[in-house]
């Protein structure tokens, strides 16, 4: 299996995640210091990420329609906890399910999924591991609106420097821009209910 561990930046009381969204919303959370409803919708899943170059890998460097935006977002430490506390993986997984039934169960109850999907590099390929996504919902979504997020901050511009870094071949220039992530320590119970490798790769 990949490893599977958390890599972010964080300090002793909260963590960074990355989100992208259109300019509307990105704009009107960044007044706000949270998401307004709307135009944000409080009704759908909403995936943080920890991981900036996943972020943008699914932005493409903040090119994709509906993601123009790339917001660095400060969440509580206590509110992650929480969240991996009551998630579900987002997948089946024969050896950590008594049953297909019973995941599906669970996974319906479940306010918050996790997804670990290939980390990538600088150029947005996939690395020998996995980075996490994490799927709020429901009271989720409330508390990471209402509870969680303590700042964020508007990074397109940052990401377009990157990018335009890359594709003039200053890869190394590139490199220095990127956020530092690291290794995320988690407690044995949360390690085995996300399907996470224990101890840094």
């Amino acid at each position: 299996m990949s490893k599977r561990i958390i890599r972010a930046q964080y300090d002793d009381t909260t963590i960074t995640v990355y989100q992208a969204y259109n300019n509307e919303i990105g704009q009107s959370a960044i007044q706000h210091t949270t998401f307004i409803s709307p135009p944000f919708k409080m009704d759908r899943m909403t995936w943080i990420k920890p991981s900036f170059l996943w972020m943008m890998y699914r932005s493409g460097w903040a090119t994709k329609e509906n993601q123009e935006c790339i917001l660095a977002i400060k969440i509580k430490r206590e509110g992650l906890a929480w969240a991996l506390e009551n998630s579900c993986l987002a997948h089946y997984d024969h050896k950590l399910h008594a049953s297909a039934k019973s995941w599906q169960q669970e996974l319906k109850r479940s306010p918050v999924r996790i997804q670990w999907d290939p980390e990538k590099d600088i150029y947005l390929q996939p690395l020998p591991y996995r980075s996490i996504q994490i799927g709020l919902s429901g009271i989720a979504v409330e508390k990471y609106v209402s509870e969680w997020i303590t700042g964020m901050e508007d990074i397109t511009p940052h990401c377009k420097i990157i990018h335009k870094l890359i594709a003039a071949g200053k890869t190394a220039e590139a490199q220095t821009l990127v956020p530092a992530e690291n290794f995320y320590p988690l407690p044995d119970h949360i390690v085995s209910r996300i399907d996470a490798t224990a101890g840094p790769a």
